[in-house]
C-alpha cells in the first residue's frame, strides 16, 4: 500500500477518484487529511502549469509522492474559453451556479454549442514530474439538466449520450469523463513506476 495524496480540496473530485482508485494498493489522502489548508494560487495560464503548481507545493512541503489536476471547460464558439480559467469564470471567490449562469448568458443564440472538457493531472513520486491528459468531447447544452456532478456538469452532455455529466450514473460518468481518463492514464503510469 503507498499512500499518493491528491492536492485538491474539491470534495467531489475525491470522492470520483476514490471510486477510481477503490480497487488498487493505494491510499489515496486529500489535503484536508494532511492537515493542509493553505490556498495554493492557480497562476499559471495553462492547465498543465496549474497542476504542477499544486502538486510541486504539496510534494516539496510533505515529501509525500502527490499529484494535482486543473480542468478546463473549452467552448469553440467562445474561442475556448472559459478553459483556465473555468473555476473562476464568474469570477471569485468561485461559485459554479454564477460560472454556469455566465455561460449560459454568453452561449445565447450561439448555433454552434461545440466543447471539450479536459484534465491534466502532473504526479511528483520519486523526485520525478509526470504528465498525463484527458479530454472528452461533447456540447452546452440549452438549459441545465441532472441533480448529480458539480461544476458545468449539468451543461455538458458528451458525445454519444442523451444526458449530460449531471444526469448520468456516477459510475457511467468516471468511466468516459476527461478525469477518468487522465485518471486511468496517470494509474497505468503508476503500475509501471512501482513494478520497476
Amino acid at each position: 500500500m503507498i499512500s499518493l495524496v491528491f492536492a485538491s480540496a474539491n470534495a467531489h473530485k475525491v470522492a470520483e477518484l476514490r471510486q477510481l482508485m477503490a480497487d488498487l494498493p493505494i491510499e489515496l489522502l486529500s489535503l484536508s487529511d494532511i492537515n493542509w489548508s493553505t490556498d495554493i494560487p492557480e497562476t499559471a495560464d495553462t492547465l498543465e502549469g496549474n497542476a504542477y503548481l499544486k502538486a510541486k507545493t504539496i510534494a516539496d512541503n510533505t515529501q509525500m509522492a502527490c499529484f494535482a489536476d486543473d480542468t478546463g471547460l473549452e467552448v469553440e464558439a467562445l474561442g475556448g474559453r472559459p478553459g483556465v480559467y473555468s473555476a473562476r469564470y464568474a469570477g471569485e471567490p468561485t461559485n459554479s451556479d454564477k460560472n454556469r449562469q455566465k455561460l449560459l448568458q454568453e452561449m445565447a443564440g450561439k448555433i454552434n454549442r461545440r466543447a471539450r472538457f479536459r484534465t491534466s493531472i502532473c504526479l511528483i513520486m520519486n523526485g520525478k514530474t509526470h504528465y498525463f491528459e484527458g479530454e472528452v468531447l461533447g456540447e452546452i447544452l440549452q438549459q441545465e439538466q441532472g441533480e448529480g456532478g458539480f461544476g458545468y456538469d449539468a451543461l455538458f452532455r458528451p458525445d454519444g449520450y442523451t444526458h449530460s455529466f449531471a444526469a448520468m450514473d456516477p459510475a457511467l460518468k468516471n468511466s468516459i469523463s476527461h478525469r477518468g481518463r487522465a485518471v486511468q492514464k496517470m494509474l497505468s503510469g503508476l503500475s509501471e513506476l512501482l513494478l520497476r
